[in-house]
This record gives C-alpha cells, sequence and structure tokens, in this order.
C-alpha cells in the first residue's frame, strides 16, 4: 500500500513534474542515492514552470531553474508527501538502483571469482610449478566469458584446476579418455567437450605446462590432449566419402581402394586419418557435394570418380580429409545446395581449396528451376539474408529474383553423369 495520499501521488506524477523527476531519479542513481547537489531544468514550460514553483514554495518566473537537492529533499518531508525524496521516487516508482553501490558490488564479485581461483591453486599440488601463476594471469587478463555469472566461474576455474592437478600433478595417472575424464570433474562426459569454458581453461593450462603455442584447430587440440595421455573421441564423427583409391599397402588404405573397387561408400573416422596414408595420383580430381543422397546415387551408378560429402555443415573431420588430399595435390570441384546456407558452405570451401564451382553457376540455378517448375516439383521458398557467391557476382541476384532454394537432389542427375566418366 503506498505511504503516499491518493491526492498527493496523482499530483506528484502528472506531466508538470516528470521532467524533474527523471532527472532527479539519474542524479540519486549515479551519486550514491545522495541528496546532494544540484541540477539545472531548462526551457520549461508553463506547467513545468508552476508545479515546480508550488512544489519549491517559491516562484519561479525564468524558463530554467536551478533545483538544489538538500531543499527538495526538506520541502517533500514538509510537505503533504511527508517522505524525503528517495522515498518518494520510490514510491512514485520504479524504485531507485544505487548505480555506484552495484559496480561496487559487481566489482566485488569479480574479486572473489579470482581470489579463489588464487586460493585453489595455492592449495593444490600445482603450486610448486611455474605455469600457473602464468595460467592464472593469463585468465585473469582475458576475464569471464560473458553471460557466466560469479558462482558458475568460480566452481568451473576449481573443476579447471581439479582436471589439472589430475593430469599435471605429481600423482597424475595413466591414459584415459576425454569422456571419462569429464566425467570424474563434472559428472558428464560432455564436460570436457571442444567449445565449452572449461574444456579451454584446461587446454591453456596444458599448453602452459609444455610450453606449446595453444592451438587453432581440432587437430591441434586433439594433439594438445594427448601431451596429458588423455584420448578424445576420434570414432564418433565421420567424413563420408566414395572412390578414394589412395596408395600404399596398409589396410586402410588397402579397405578404402577395396570398397572403392565395390562402389561402396566408406565413412572416415578421425582416427581413421591419423593413421591412413591419403597419397593419391598428383593432380587427381576430387569432388565435393554437400548431401549424402548425391554420394548414394553415386554409388548406385558405379560411378568413377572420387567424392567427399560435407553431410551439411563440414564437421572438423571433413575438413582435416580434404586437408590431407589437398597436400598430395589434389583437385576439387565443388557442389551444394542453391540456399544461403549452401552459398556461405560453398564459399568456404572454394576458398580454402581454391575449388571449381561444379555446376553452381547462374545458367545452373536458372535452367534447374525452370525444369522443376515445369515438372511440378513443389517451389521451396528462399528464406534468410542473401549470400554473395564468390566464383559467380550474378547468382545472388538471380537467385534472390527467383525466390526457390534448390537442393541437390534437384540436379541428381547431372551430378551423377558428371561422376561417370572417366577422367
Amino acid at each position: 500500500m503506498s505511504a503516499l495520499p491518493t491526492a498527493t501521488r496523482e499530483w506528484l506524477t502528472g506531466p508538470g513534474l516528470t521532467r524533474l523527476w527523471e532527472s532527479v531519479r539519474k542524479r540519486l542513481e549515479s551519486n550514491g542515492v545522495q541528496a546532494a547537489g544540484s541540477l539545472r531544468l531548462t526551457a520549461m514550460n508553463p506547467q513545468e514552470r508552476n508545479d515546480l514553483s508550488l512544489l519549491l514554495g517559491k516562484p519561479l518566473t525564468g524558463a530554467a531553474v536551478t533545483v538544489r537537492l538538500d531543499v527538495l529533499d526538506a520541502r517533500l518531508r514538509a510537505s503533504a508527501a511527508g517522505l524525503g525524496l528517495r522515498q518518494t521516487l520510490d514510491e512514485i516508482g520504479p524504485p531507485l538502483t544505487d548505480r555506484r553501490a552495484a559496480r561496487a558490488d559487481v566489482a566485488a564479485q569479480r574479486e572473489q571469482v579470482w581470489s579463489s581461483l588464487a586460493s585453489s591453486l595455492d592449495a593444490s599440488p600445482l603450486a610448486s610449478q611455474e605455469w600457473p601463476r602464468q595460467w592464472y594471469d593469463l585468465l585473469r587478463r582475458a576475464g569471464v566469458p560473458r553471460g557466466v555469472a560469479p558462482e558458475a566461474a568460480i566452481w568451473t576455474l576449481q573443476q579447471a584446476v581439479q582436471v589439472l592437478t589430475t593430469l599435471l600433478g605429481p600423482e597424475r595417472g595413466s591414459a584415459r579418455g576425454r569422456g571419462e575424464l569429464a566425467a570424474m570433474a563434472t559428472g558428464s562426459a560432455h564436460g570436457l567437450d571442444d567449445g565449452t569454458w572449461l574444456a579451454r581453461l584446461v587446454q591453456r593450462g596444458v599448453a602452459l605446462a609444455h610450453g606449446t603455442e595453444f592451438p587453432d584447430d581440432a587437430a591441434g587440440r586433439r594433439a594438445l590432449w594427448r601431451l596429458v595421455s588423455v584420448t578424445p573421441d576420434e570414432v564418433s564423427s565421420t567424413v563420408l566419402t566414395y572412390g578414394l583409391r589412395p596408395d600404399g599397402e596398409g589396410w586402410r588404405e588397402r579397405a578404402l581402394r577395396e570398397r572403392a573397387e565395390h562402389h561402396a561408400e566408406a565413412h572416415v573416422t578421425p582416427r581413421d586419418l591419423r593413421d591412413l596414408r591419403l597419397q593419391l595420383p598428383a593432380g587427381t580430381l576430387i569432388h565435393i557435394c554437400e548431401n549424402p543422397r548425391v554420394v548414394e546415387a553415386a554409388a548406385d551408378a558405379a560411378c568413377v570418380r572420387p567424392l567427399v560429402c560435407t553431410s551439411g555443415s563440414a564437421a572438423t573431420v571433413v575438413f582435416t580429409l580434404l586437408d590431407a588430399l589437398a597436400a598430395t595435390g589434389c583437385r576439387f570441384a565443388y557442389h551444394g545446395d542453391f540456399d544461403w546456407p549452401g552459398i556461405a558452405l560453398a564459399n568456404r570451401v572454394i576458398r580454402r581449396y581454391t575449388a571449381s564451382p561444379w555446376r553452381m553457376g547462374t545458367a545452373d540455378y536458372e535452367h534447374l528451376a525452370a525444369r522443376s517448375q515445369a515438372e511440378g516439383i513443389p517451389q521451396l521458398a528462399l528464406d534468410g539474408e542473401p549470400v554473395n557467391a564468390d566464383w559467380d557476382p550474378d547468382l545472388a541476384t538471380a537467385m534472390t529474383a527467383l525466390g526457390v532454394a534448390l537442393h541437390e537432389e534437384a540436379t541428381l542427375d547431372l551430378l551423377v553423369a558428371d561422376l561417370s566418366r572417366q577422367a
């Protein structure tokens, strides 16, 4: 229930005093909510001048006035309001926020995060080593990621110290899987997955302890885990391939060649790529597609050209394979969906490998759109923000004009025909 009489509240919240309260609120919230100092109102209209005259108890004639907050506080206490300036503003709402105190509280919570980390390090078996101080300084300069509350930050940093103690302390154990290590530290087998803050914290500590640079790719991060006898998951993600015939007499190379001879697709894992010798004749043309259906159709048609599928988003394992093929002198041709995500992925692949666009021009798009319409195939609307194609400046304009998205299945017969041609 309001402490202000109804009539008083209605008068105080009238339009004549709105600017006054806005200015007073801003001043109080910035100065520790103290009724001290003064503020100046300019370009006052007649109603504002009249109401402020009544409130201050003195006539105001000019278009500008300086209001002392201590005087205003005293006038409110002696008036029908019966409340000081701060209490009056809280009553007419919204409640005041002491921004100075809030900033101080945030700073104190931030300091608590780092003092807690320092205490955890000092109490850990890592304290006698040199790298933990560098790690602490590095993390403090970087700060806590946006959106991570201080309590969560303290807990995550303590988990990082626990994991690093397990990996680098005097009683470090034998080799273990990353999921196993994560479950021990966090209760979740995914607690140390790539991209989590905890994983980055631990990886930075490992890099500093071994005097190595922090890696910027997945392969480098996997190598970093191996330095501390942690085996990352190298079997759950795969890249879909067809027709790869690498040289070499290892069983992995022979298996790929045999599957190619039998026109069978092959799923290759990061674990395979670690030990696979991907040596193909220099200049071999590798076709790249976006959708697994293209691989399936190529296998069904016993196509002769080698093919790698990005499976939509192109996971790290896809680029690991393509990097290895590029290192042997292979060339690439890329085809993907005619929609904006498809064009973005095509740009990424074509830039990285100087790949040739494969039936990805404006004429190809317009031909497929017309053919689909003539065959009565339902039109898929093109949604999202346009993306310019690096290889064809007219493609985005044509796609925007027609407004039709075309997935690779719309051009499957043409792709299969290309893949069926002998080199």
